[in-house]
């Protein structure tokens, strides 16, 4: 990959760089374990990259607090929203306290109450859109922005967030220099296009393989066909997952970025939920144990020095109960 190519990778490393200097203020890099069970398993190799050892337990931390700290820097804020489907709630609420500035989520109807409870505690003021899933929630953060003093953080378009999960990326390749594939959960897409631009900038080598629930397969197919292709519902136990309205430019990011896109079933994630827990002692939400259902539902070789990113563990007590009786 020559340079030419570098400077088309978003985003770059120079940016993904200083969010790593940035974040190490506030809280250390998450570890990369060896994970035995699923090496025997796939008879190779096999690592997990906790991202659940974070503040709020899911990897959004680190492309919220990047964000906003990058916002103030170009002029005062009063007030911070989001529309999440938890993670990135709970993510904006944490940077928004460490900050000092005021934060409102909004939220769809019947969200995970683990996720709900996490945004309340942190101080942010909650609304519910009244909808069953994120498009609702959308809407009404939108047309709150619309008021002066407002941000609003969207992690699917905001052009400074990726490069907080792009620090994924880097540690993956100081902790493990012969990585050979990462296998990325894929929702709104920012994990993966972080994490891949800093892979593919490092060493163009490694192999990124984006997951997504079947039953949420808008970016999987639009990176199939090279065009957005959005669908009706996204009911699935992931909600980290559920993004039924891909976003044009992120479409065309990961078709450049990523080299295989793979779903998995709700039984597969509810199987790998329970296999990480018990077999390599990690707990994991849907959408955090992704990953470990595409290696353990793989029709091909994943390679040796495998990487799953369990990019989130806020598990409700319904869906661990039904992952831990699946066995």
């Amino acid at each position: 990959m020559g340079c030419e190519e570098h400077l088309q990778i978003q985003p770059e490393l120079a940016s993904i760089r200083k969010a790593q200097e940035f974040l190490k203020k506030y809280f250390a890099a998450t570890r990369l374990i060896a994970a035995p069970f699923l090496s025997g398993r796939a008879g190779k190799r096999v690592y997990l990259k906790l991202e659940v050892e974070l503040p709020t337990a899911s990897f959004k931390v680190r492309g919220a607090l990047f964000a906003l700290a990058q916002r103030l820097q170009k002029g005062a804020v009063e007030e911070v929203i989001a529309s999440s489907t938890g993670n990135h709630g709970a993510a904006v609420a944490y940077a928004a306290r460490l900050l000092g500035l005021r934060a409102r989520i909004f939220l769809p109807t019947a969200c995970n109450p683990v996720k709900r409870g996490r945004i309340a505690s942190l101080g942010a003021e909650i609304v519910e859109s009244g909808g069953a899933d994120l498009a609702g929630a959308f809407e009404l953060a939108a047309e709150y922005a619309k008021r002066p003093g407002v941000y609003f953080l969207n992690d699917a378009t905001d052009a400074d967030l990726p490069a907080g999960p792009g620090t994924i990326g880097c540690e993956i390749l100081e902790q493990l220099p012969e990585t050979g594939t990462i296998v990325v959960p894929m929702g709104d897409t920012a994990l993966i296009r972080g994490i891949a631009a800093a892979a593919k900038q490092l060493a163009p080598r490694v192999k990124i393989i984006g997951v997504q629930a079947e039953r949420a397969p808008a970016y999987f197919r639009s990176w199939k066909e090279n065009r957005v292709v959005g669908t009706e519902t996204c009911d699935t136990i992931a909600d980290g997952l559920a993004t039924r309205t891909p976003d044009a430019a992120n479409v065309g990011d990961i078709r450049n970025l990523v080299d295989d896109v793979v779903l998995v079933s709700e039984e597969q994630m509810l199987r790998a939920i329970e296999t990480l827990l018990v077999e390599e002692h990690v707990l994991a939400e849907p959408a955090g144990a992704a990953s470990t259902a595409a290696l353990l539902n793989a029709g091909s070789d994943y390679g040796d020095n495998a990487v799953l990113v369990v990019s989130g563990a806020n598990i409700s007590r319904e869906v661990l109960r039904r992952a831990v009786g699946a066995a």
